[in-house]
């Protein structure tokens, strides 16, 4: 993977002492310079003054998914985080430049697998368990570089939205089904949150997953129960997901019993339990859309989500499952400030933080996503009239 600059440069002065509303000004004159050559994807868990600008919101792949679609698309500026913009690299045309307003905007749970130890799990995972079917199973949340590893030997992606359709898909072979009846283990990262959550709901007991750690022999296993598991975790997580304890929920028990409680699937095991409901982000979204008036609910999930709905939905009582800041600070690096830096130097011919996934990488991360595509389709994201500026 070949990125514009390995590091964030320092922005100009000038967009540090911008006022908001002259940053907003002239974000709006940029959109407006590049008309539908420029397509700006806000995630759901952005800033609300970035989303304001967005074209498309959603979830990563939805958003990618989107940018694909755009033919008049030149540019694509992705307000989220890096292992998104390489999807969106990934998924767009060639010709397509995909940008990220701040290369410091990476994502813990991606970098808790990378390629070196993906490849040493994977040759003592073949060693200790002889004539059984590995296939890998990586979430959205990973690099270019561990789609590609998946894709290449038989795996898919999968969201949280479809990891089950996508599990029950790898439990019958994956990409290379066997007509002998091997056993079938399933190696899933980097979340080991929604692996285990969604293996559970299959009805595969916890005792029949074991946590990898890349950083022990073995992944911190005896020999006998790797060869056992239907499920090899990989020890990753969401760092914002992983904030929301089980007392939380007993704590909302207590104080509005009246109210549900929903949660992402990234939660620890122990929160799925107790909640009422759990899914994906879009999951979490038609719920509240759905809810009628009066409706009282407790979200575990990022916090500008959770106030964005609150605002959507005044006829409704919304909060975030706890008072801890349980907010994405990398996707938080995304400002009008460096938005506005990154347009601008596009209005000047410079193209600045691009991201680029080399050409092995993204053909084989294409097949990953394609068999996930095959398998069920991500739903269409919600698609943003332009802002204006008063």
């Amino acid at each position: 993977m070949n990125i514009a600059g390995n590091w964030q440069q320092p922005l100009p002065d000038i967009y540090l002492k911008l006022s908001d509303p002259e940053l907003r000004i002239r974000i709006q004159t940029a959109r407006e310079h590049f008309g539908k050559r420029l397509v700006i994807l806000g995630h759901h868990y952005q800033q609300d003054s970035v989303v304001e600008f967005a074209d498309f919101t959603g979830d990563s792949f939805e958003l990618s998914r989107r940018a694909a679609e755009q033919s008049d698309a030149e540019f694509v500026v992705f307000c989220g985080v890096h292992f998104m913009a390489e999807s969106a690299d990934i998924l767009t045309d060639p010709t397509v430049k995909v940008l990220l307003p701040d290369l410091g905007a990476g994502c813990s749970m991606a970098d808790m697998a990378n390629i070196d130890q993906t490849l040493q799990c994977w040759a003592e995972l073949e060693d200790t368990c002889p004539g059984q079917t590995i296939v890998p199973i990586t979430y959205m949340n990973s690099s270019a570089a561990i789609k590609a590893f998946v894709g290449e030997n038989g795996g898919a992606v999968c969201t949280s939205s479809n990891c089950r359709d996508v599990l029950e898909w790898a439990l019958k072979g994956g990409a290379n089904p066997q007509n002998t009846p091997l056993k079938v283990k399933v190696l899933f990262f980097p979340d080991q949150h929604l692996g285990r959550n969604t293996a559970y709901a299959m009805g595969y007991p916890l005792d029949k997953m074991v946590l990898w750690d890349p950083r022990q022999d073995l992944g911190g296993n005896d020999e006998q129960k790797l060869r056992d598991a239907d499920f090899v975790l990989w020890k990753g997580h969401c760092s914002v997901h992983a904030l929301f304890r089980p007392e939380h929920i007993d704590q909302v028990r207590d104080k509005a019993p009246n109210m549900k409680v929903i949660v992402h699937p990234e939660c620890r095991w122990e929160v799925v339990q107790k909640a009422d409901l759990a899914g994906s982000t879009a999951f979490i979204v038609r719920q509240i859309e759905a809810a009628p008036p009066g409706s009282e609910w407790a979200i575990g999930t990022e916090v500008h989500l959770v106030h964005r709905l609150a605002e959507q939905h005044p006829e409704q009582k919304i909060t975030v499952l706890s008072d801890c800041q349980c907010l994405c600070t990398t996707m938080f690096r995304i400002d009008l400030p460096h938005l506005c830096w990154v347009l601008e130097n596009l209005m000047e011919g410079k193209v600045v933080n691009q991201i680029k996934v080399d050409e092995q990488t993204r053909r084989w991360s294409l097949v990953a996503l394609d068999r996930m595509l095959k398998i069920k389709p991500a739903p269409t994201p919600q698609a943003r009239s332009n802002a204006t500026v008063d």
